[in-house]
C-alpha cells in the first residue's frame, strides 16, 4: 500500500455537476499514455505518483477539484491525500463520469 492509503476519498454527498458549476478543475491522475487515449475536455493530467510534489501547484489553482482516473481507485487515493492537505476535492471516479457533464 502506498502513502496515499487504499482507495479512500469518498464524496460526502457533493455532486460532480455542482462542482463543475462552481468552476472546479478536473485533475486526471492516470498515466500520460492513458490520458492521451481519452480524457475530460479541459482536464489537467497530474499523474498520481506526482501529486505530493504538486500539492502547492494544485492549491495555487484556488479552485475546487474533481479527481478522475480509469476506475475510481487512483482518484480516490488522490482525493484522500488532497483532502488531508486542505484542498476541496471530490472523487469523480472514472473520467467518463465527468466527461458526460462537460462539453
Amino acid at each position: 500500500m502506498s502513502f496515499f492509503g487504499l482507495f479512500g476519498g469518498g464524496n460526502s454527498g457533493a455532486s460532480i455537476e455542482d462542482y463543475l458549476k462552481e468552476g472546479a478543475v478536473v485533475i486526471d491522475v492516470r498515466t500520460v499514455e492513458e490520458f492521451k487515449s481519452g480524457h475530460v475536455n479541459g482536464s489537467k493530467n497530474i499523474v498520481l505518483d506526482t501529486i505530493p510534489q504538486k500539492v502547492n501547484q494544485i492549491k495555487a489553482m484556488n479552485k475546487k477539484i474533481i479527481a478522475v482516473c480509469r476506475s475510481g481507485a487512483r482518484s480516490g487515493q488522490a482525493t484522500s491525500f488532497l483532502k488531508q492537505h486542505g484542498i476541496d476535492v471530490i472523487n469523480g471516479g472514472p473520467w467518463q463520469n465527468v466527461a458526460k457533464f462537460v462539453n
